[in-house]
């Protein structure tokens, strides 16, 4: 195996294996912190307590998601100055201080008021407590827009030059603002929300199989549908808008997420590859399902195109992405899944608009269950499956069109690369084990509806209820007394 002695090959698996387990855990704070500030103001104008049992219960998988985000998060970033010496050097004036200031504006600002908002109910006004929540989930949600500020810069650099090895800097908010910058920041945040809402959902409709307060989880999964009937079509139209900027800026990326070998001229009709066998070594597919102009509709709602689509021959092999069948696989994974939950989406409202999701129904409704537990885990794939396309497609580049891989990576012995890539896979082997052991009693023991609700005197826990409504708990009598 040639790559266990390839420093720059092990380098970039040990950076894949650690923003990969990494975007997992912020994926779900940064949605999470807008379900929470929701179901926090519901109850600030209601007084409902079931909504104050929702804020509590979700929050506690929040925090275990925090911590496990913040554990991953900062051994990646290192990475920047470990393995990565050569790139941070020659662009630091910039992306170090973009990733320096999601440090210190979005993180430290979640990371101030998370303390208030899971500790603080009895002990700070509900106001202050409210905007501790609302700070959170801002911060948590600033760290998407920094993070995906440095990251478009890498696929579309601007405002300065590349002097003697170095980007230098001419225009600081023309490089904040690069052409990637406002679409990639909106598609990770709906992203985020989606898998949020679907991961909510889906924790919802296990506790409604199982017949564990049906009528508590079915507020929140109306809640998350109402979020959702906005969020999925509207992730769908941006993600579109994202796959025409790469058609007009990263012509090498299209081309290998479309396994498209040979150019099509402009003025002309093209072909969308809905499924293909790409082979690299033959410069061609070799068995493909194509869909007449589709790919003219796709790009430009026009059968011929304006523009020409390069194909993958048209560049030398060290200047095009290889792995063209995992960016060709990963793109069709992530469209799949956001139409999948779009249609999940619409099959829901028809059936809560024919009262199917009444307290009374909803536990019939078993076979949405299902699928609502089923999709509950796609968002992630999704989501990985966009930063593959995303980053893989970028290659051989690291600063696209500018700075190579190659003369990115720090100069280490590629024993050390693989003995640190070997320890961050048992390590992060364990943390999984533990998030998921951890996780799962949070799921067997469900919201404790004997906490106290702020300002309200309840004699008996409000459980499995209507709004508004309170009937005993499923504790036996004498543990009620």
């Amino acid at each position: 195996m040639e790559f266990l002695s390839d420093t720059v090959v092990l380098s970039r698996m040990q950076f894949a294996l650690t923003a990969i387990f990494h975007i997992l855990w912020p994926v779900l704070t940064t949605g999470m912190g807008i379900y929470l500030v929701i179901v926090e103001g519901i109850w600030l104008k209601t007084r409902n307590p079931d909504y104050y049992y929702h804020a509590r219960f979700w929050s506690k998988l929040y925090v275990l998601n925090f911590g496990i985000g913040v554990a991953t998060g900062i051994p990646m970033e290192f990475q920047f100055g470990t393995n990565w010496a050569p790139f941070s050097e020659a662009v630091g004036n910039f992306f170090g201080s973009v990733i320096g200031f999601e440090a210190s504006w979005a993180f430290m600002l979640e990371a101030a008021f998370l303390g208030i908002m899971l500790f603080g109910w009895e002990r700070v006004n509900p106001a202050i407590h409210y905007l501790s929540t609302i700070l959170v989930a801002v911060g948590a949600n600033l760290s998407t827009v920094w993070i995906l500020t440095a990251n478009s810069w890498m696929q579309t650099p601007s405002g300065g030059e590349l002097v003697n090895g170095k980007f230098i800097v001419n225009d600081y908010f023309q490089a904040m603002f690069n052409p990637f910058m406002l679409n990639s920041v909106l598609h990770m945040f709906f992203a985020t929300l989606e898998t949020s809402l679907f991961v909510i959902g889906g924790i919802s409709a296990w506790y409604i199989l199982q017949e564990r307060y049906p009528a508590f989880f079915s507020q929140s999964l109306k809640i998350v549908l109402a979020a959702a009937i906005l969020v999925a079509p509207l992730q769908i139209y941006i993600g579109h808008w994202s796959g025409e900027q790469v058609y007009h800026y990263q012509p090498t990326k299209l081309a290998a997420m479309e396994a498209q070998w040979e150019s099509t001229p402009a003025g002309q009709p093209a072909d969308w590859s809905l499924m293909a066998i790409p082979n690299e070594k033959a410069q061609k597919n070799d068995w493909e399902i194509t869909i007449p102009n589709g790919l003219g509709y796709i790009l430009e709602f026009k059968k011929n195109l304006s523009q020409p689509v390069q194909g993958l021959r048209d560049w030398k092999p060290e200047n095009r992405p290889h792995l063209v069948g995992l960016i060709y696989y990963a793109f069709r994974t992530m469209i799949a899944i956001g139409f999948f939950l779009a249609g999940l989406v619409l099959l829901t409202t028809l059936q809560w608009f024919r009262g199917q999701l009444s307290s009374e129904n909803i536990t019939q409704q078993r076979w949405l269950m299902r699928i609502w537990v089923f999709a509950a885990p796609l968002g992630y794939i999704a989501v990985e499956s966009g930063w593959i396309v995303r980053c893989v497609g970028r290659q051989p580049w690291t600063l696209y069109g500018q700075i190579r891989t190659v003369d990115a990576a720090s100069h280490l012995p590629a024993s050390n690369v693989l003995a640190s890539l070997t320890g961050f896979a048992t390590v992060y082997a364990f943390l999984f084990i533990t998030i998921l052991y951890f996780g799962s009693r949070i799921l067997r023991r469900g919201p404790n509806f004997d906490l106290p609700v702020p300002g309200m005197a309840i004699t008996e826990p409000a459980i499995d209820t209507k709004p508004g409504e309170f009937v005993p708990d499923e504790r036996p009598v004498e543990a009620q007394q």
